[in-house]
């Protein structure tokens, strides 16, 4: 057994404990508590012990895909990215996926629910270390998608899973999959995520086959005539396998149908504010009882996986959407970004907080030289002063998968750079 402290442990499912200790054995915690009592085998000064963040949406194939299209209208948006990942192969997609595990683990985030467009991202978790469950994704009208597509990639990452490294389905969205291809996910009884109410322009094409998706049709299923989440609730398939991502134009009617058979939502509020899709309604989601967590999307749509910026993101917009200071506080937010994203994958009762027969996942966060030190209230302190450069380590089941001053960058950086280059090398030519 070995013990870490530092000036503050924050368990988030009980109070901050002032000169706190997490106990480790085996890859779990088996005690948290004052140091004083169980000891420091390693401290870390003028730092926190948070939980790892859970980032229940994420894309890590995209993680060179920062900046692309910045400014179209979201149809566009996601017509540029369609083509330009065409260009990537196999390998490039995973040197991606493995950048964007970093990435993720560099931001302390120790579990992602990831939409995976190629499997890649099963690559990436499992060779750097990072928890995730992979969400295949699939595209199209007819079942037979699943024994086309999803099952040979399933097969490619199969020797891949473990209880670490975990399967999902993501039938894309309801723009670009028929209700037969989310029931026929919906049947392998895998954990389910998918795109919801995003857009108004995903609402327009959705009810009515125009708008600006129109110019886009031949690389979108047929309307349903309803909203996706009425189109799904009809169909009888929501429930509470399913996570949600963005939910931004969901009404009053919408919300209860997302309580009432428990689907989990990921609010992804710098996606939604740098695509103008609008500003998903937070407190709405969760007074109706809904699973809600914070979740960074890609750096496709954000300029990154950095969940401390997520955060004070979700904060700022939904104080400014409510006019008032406590729509969301920085203990809400630490907790959609930990234990809110280990609910809405199902993970909590072995994630999420820092209690005793959970999982070892953790971050360790300085902020020593801050304006935040010395302490006030270091929860406030983490969320509004942490960010990526500050975290010194991040521990998955007890294993340090990220420490500050690490040289694995530098061969990460330029495969994922050489990448890069190859999705803008036709823009350069054309």
């Amino acid at each position: 057994m070995r013990t870490l402290s530092a000036d503050w442990v924050v368990p988030v499912e009980g109070p901050p404990i002032r000169d706190g200790a997490v106990a480790i054995d085996d890859g779990t915690i088996t005690a948290v508590g004052e140091a004083s009592e169980l000891g420091r085998d390693q401290h870390f000064p003028d730092a926190v012990i948070l939980p790892g963040f859970v980032n229940a949406h994420s894309h890590l194939e995209y993680a060179v895909y920062a900046g692309f299209g910045d400014g179209l209208a979201f149809p566009d948006w996601i017509g540029l990215h369609i083509e330009r990942k065409r260009r990537l192969d196999e390998g490039e997609m995973e040197a991606i996926a493995r950048m964007g595990a970093l990435e993720c683990l560099r931001s302390g985030i120790t579990t992602v629910g990831d939409c995976s467009f190629s499997g890649a991202a099963a690559v990436g978790c499992a060779d750097l270390g990072l928890r995730g469950t992979i969400f295949l994704e699939v595209f199209g009208e007819s079942a037979d998608v699943i024994r086309e597509h999803f099952e040979p990639m399933r097969d490619r990452v199969s020797g891949l899973l473990s209880d670490t490294v975990q399967l999902g389905i993501s039938p894309h969205a309801p723009y670009t999959c028929t209700t037969e291809l989310y029931r026929a996910a919906d049947e392998l009884g895998l954990p389910i995520a998918t795109h919801l109410a995003e857009s108004d322009a995903e609402t327009e094409f959705l009810e009515t086959g125009t708008g600006a998706w129109e110019a886009f049709a031949e690389l979108l299923v047929p309307p349903p005539g309803a909203t996706g989440i009425r189109a799904l609730a009809e169909a009888g398939l929501l429930s509470g396998r399913v996570l949600a991502a963005h939910c931004v134009q969901a009404d009053a009617e919408e919300i209860a149908l997302l309580a009432e058979y428990d689907v989990a939502v990921a609010h992804c509020p710098r996606s939604n504010a740098f695509l103008g899709c609008g500003i998903a309604p937070l407190s709405e989601l969760r007074t109706a009882g809904i699973r809600v967590c914070i979740a960074t999307d890609s750096p496709a749509s954000t300029p990154s996986f950095d969940m401390f910026g997520e955060m004070r993101t979700a904060i700022a917009v939904a104080r400014a959407r409510e006019r008032r200071p406590g729509a969301l506080t920085a203990a809400d937010a630490l907790e959609l970004a930990t234990l809110g994203g280990a609910r809405a994958l199902g993970l909590d009762g072995s994630l999420g907080s820092l209690a005793a027969g959970k999982r070892a996942d953790l971050v360790v966060l300085s902020l020593a030289g801050t304006p935040f030190v010395p302490w006030e209230d270091p929860v406030t302190g983490s969320v509004l002063g942490g960010s990526p450069e500050r975290v010194v380590a991040t521990l998955v089941s007890g294993e340090p998968r990220y420490e500050k001053g690490g040289k694995r960058w530098l061969e990460l950086t330029d495969a994922a750079r050489n990448a890069r280059d190859r999705l803008l090398s036709a823009d350069r030519t054309s």
